[in-house]
């Protein structure tokens, strides 16, 4: 049956891997995958022989009309990122709207996310929060940090660690120095670590242990 399947992937520990998410994979006649050479080395481990095409970000626009001629000429595709659910701060969304104005089957399968652990071992209220991704480099951060500066609810970034001091510094000058904070990094992998603190405790922390691998950044909301 023509469908598109986002079939998530791990973050770090390829354990995470789901049973369902293989046998997907295996079945469908082609895998659209972010980067080919970072999830040919997961089509290998698993053992699965499925054609492989690319689509990223910087070729999504140009690219998703073909899928959907594929997809519409009766062939089932999944779709994975190199890490995590697709969509998901990952190509995905504009292939998914692409196939529901075109009433064509969507099925997201369940699995890796990183905000999630990252949201539920912060000891941050976790009830209600809002994802923001990745912050503006520059032109909108400022704006954005005032706006957040009013959220009551958990806040959810994604941050690299070569930004991390500055999106906590930028923390303590928009949410105050007290704000609490939790770090989480490398998260399933064999160095993972998470920090908790305000603010300022956690930003010395990293200061004096310079951040490597991908980063979750758990801001408590405005009280």
């Amino acid at each position: 049956m023509s469908k598109l399947y986002l079939v998530p992937t791990p973050i770090g520990n390829l354990e995470d891997m789901t049973f369902r998410a293989i046998k997907v994979l295996k079945e469908v006649d082609l895998i659209l995958a972010e980067d080919t050479r970072t999830s040919g080395k997961l089509l290998k481990h698993f053992e699965i022989n499925t054609q492989m095409h690319s689509h990223h970000m910087h070729n999504e626009h140009k690219t998703v009309e073909g899928i959907i001629s594929k997809l519409q000429s009766g062939l089932s595709i999944a779709l994975i990122s190199d890490a995590g659910t697709p969509a998901i701060s990952d190509p995905g969304f504009l292939l998914t709207r692409a196939c529901v104005a075109n009433d064509i089957a969507v099925e997201c399968l369940p699995g890796a996310t990183a905000f999630v652990p990252a949201l539920v071992n912060s000891g941050l209220p976790n009830d209600k929060f809002v994802f923001e991704g990745f912050l503006p480099v520059k032109k909108g951060r400022q704006t954005r940090f005032k706006l957040l500066a009013e959220e009551t609810r958990t806040i959810i970034f994604y941050e690299s660690p070569h930004k991390l001091l500055k999106t906590l510094n930028n923390i303590m000058e928009y949410f105050g120095a007290d704000r609490q904070v939790s770090v989480s990094r490398e998260l399933s992998k064999l160095h993972e670590e998470t920090v908790r603190g305000t603010a300022a405790e956690v930003l010395k922390h990293f200061e004096n242990k310079p951040p490597k691998g991908e980063i979750v950044l758990i801001v408590a909301g405005k009280k």
